[in-house]
Parts: C-alpha cells; structure tokens; sequence
C-alpha cells in the first residue's frame, strides 16, 4: 500500500511541474507575441508578424496543454471508468492540428514572398528574432523532460522547438537581408522550417488517432504477443484478443484463452500469473482481462470480426 502512495504522490508532483513549466512558457509566448507584433510593425516585417501569429498560436496550444493535464489528474468516477487520462491525447490531437494548419500559412506565406520580396529594417528583425529564439529555447528546455514521457507534453514541446527554429531562421534572414540584401532566404528557411513542423506533427497525429480509435500500440505486434502465450504449458490457443492504449503509458489487453484440459477456476491462477508476466515483461502491458475456457468458442480467430 505504502508503494501505492508513494507512487501517486510521485505523479502528482510530476504533474505540478509540467503545469508550472507549462504556465511559464505560456507567459514568454505571450511576451514573444507582443514584442514580435510591435516589431513586426515598426520594421515592416512580414516574417516577424508571421512569427507572431505562430507564437500566439502557440500560446493557445499550451492553454490547452495545461488545462488537459489538470484535468487528466481526476480521478475515475462511476461515469468514466477509466478516468479522465485521455484530456492530454485530445490535447495533443489538437496542437498538432493546429501545427500542420501552421505549416501549410508557413507555405503559402513563403510563396508570396517569392514572388514579392519586400524589403524591411534588418537590425529590429534581428534584436527581435533574438529575443524570441532566447525565450523560445528556454521554454523547449522546461518542457524537454516531460515531451520523453507524455505525448501531449511533447506536441507543446515541438511548438516550442518549431518557435525556437523559426526564430533563429528569421534571425539569419534579418542578416543576409541587413548586410547583403538578400531577401529570398527569409521564405526559404521558412519552408524548410514548415517541412520540419508539418512531418512531427503528423507522427503526433497519427499516434494520437491510434489511440482514440482503441488501435493497437505501433510497437506491439499482436501474432507475435499470441504466439509467445500460446508457448505457455496448458494453454491450447488464445483468440478473440483486443490490446488498446488508454494513453501512451497505459496498455490494455483482454482475451480468450482455451485450455489443454478441463480444470477447476481455482487452477487457473498460476497460468494467469504467467500470461500477466509474458505480458508486461515483452509487451509493456499493464491492465489483463482474461477468459478462461475449454474450446467454448467455435471461432477461434485471434482477431473476432463482427
């Protein structure tokens, strides 16, 4: 029981640093944002205006990312079972939507200024881009442990890096524009930075609807996890398996398992032990539900289709 404890006043600490990590970024978004705004008009800079929208975007998605972890720390009640875990996933489908609606303006904005250049104060372009990279690095490093273990951690975290790449984009294209007038850098790097946002957004997305549509974890393969079961002495075969993640950190597997022989309920504990420890040793998986029988289904299928 003491382990219990310990184990969830460790999480609940963990959880009070990500929300004041996540509460301090929020605030040197909202600085970035001002500063980049103000900049943006007194150098008739697009870039930095642009960069401004995307911090601000930003700002919002680290809203979200805060609020989902507060609210992912309730406990389950009788009307969600499972808890209020899956806040942050629905966190992270929604900052890398909005990431990838970021990188296809970063697109179109390049585009125009292709064709466009305009030209613009270079040293306001630079000091202000500097202060963005500054407050957008220190922002990444709060974040950077948490991104390891927690996906929405990790969509707020890769805004946070997508911030600091644009602003040190902005910061060379302020250079090249000041000292040689080159201006078709600036939407250049501004499409190499988009490509970078748009493929780590959607590897976020796509884990994200994995787990929302109840899909197996990418690094489990389920013929692999039935075969190693069906090694287990006294167990014929395992069908009818489901294996879902409520999160990232929470894998789920229920299924059927047919026995060799007809034995009482009461001797089916020692196999369950050793299916539960097949399953978390090689598979990470935590929460077993399983059904004992003596070939009491005609479809044996692993996969049940219905």
């Amino acid at each position: 029981m003491a382990d219990n404890n310990n184990e969830h006043s460790h999480t609940h600490d963990v959880s009070s640093v990500k929300g004041i990590n996540l509460l301090i970024t929020m605030l040197l978004n909202l600085t970035i944002t001002v500063a980049e705004v103000i900049g943006g008009l007194y150098s008739g800079s697009l870039s930095l205006l642009s960069d401004a929208l995307h911090n601000f975007s930003d700002m919002l998605a680290i809203a979200v990312s805060y609020f989902a972890i507060k609210i992912s720390k309730k406990s389950n009640d009788r009307k969600r079972t499972f808890g209020y875990k899956r806040s942050t996933i629905i966190a992270a489908l929604i900052n890398s939507t909005v990431l990838i609606v970021i990188s296809v303006y970063l697109f179109k904005e390049a585009y125009f200024k292709f064709i466009n250049p305009e030209e613009i104060n270079g040293v306001i372009v630079i000091w202000v881009a500097l202060i963005g990279l500054i407050a957008n690095a220190f922002g990444a490093y709060l974040l950077s442990k948490g991104s390891k273990e927690d996906m929405n951690m990790k969509s707020t975290y890769l805004h946070l890096i997508s911030d600091a790449l644009s602003s040190v984009g902005v910061v060379i294209g302020g250079i090249l524009i000041y000292y040689f007038s080159i201006y078709w850098v600036d939407p250049l790097l501004t499409i190499i930075i988009a490509i970078y946002i748009l493929k780590e957004s959607y590897e976020i997305l796509k884990q994200a609807i994995n787990i929302l549509m109840q899909g197996i974890p990418e690094n489990i393969n389920i013929n692999e996890l039935v075969k190693e079961l069906e090694e287990i002495e006294s167990i014929k075969n395992v069908h009818h398996v489901h294996i879902w993640g409520l999160n990232e950190n929470n894998i789920f597997f229920e299924g059927h398992v047919n026995l060799k022989q007809d034995i009482l309920v009461s001797e089916t504990t020692e196999i369950y032990k050793n299916i539960e420890h097949e399953l978390k040793e090689h598979f990470g998986i935590s929460h077993i539900t399983i059904q004992f029988g003596d070939n009491c289904c005609e479809d044996i299928e692993v996969v049940k289709n219905e």
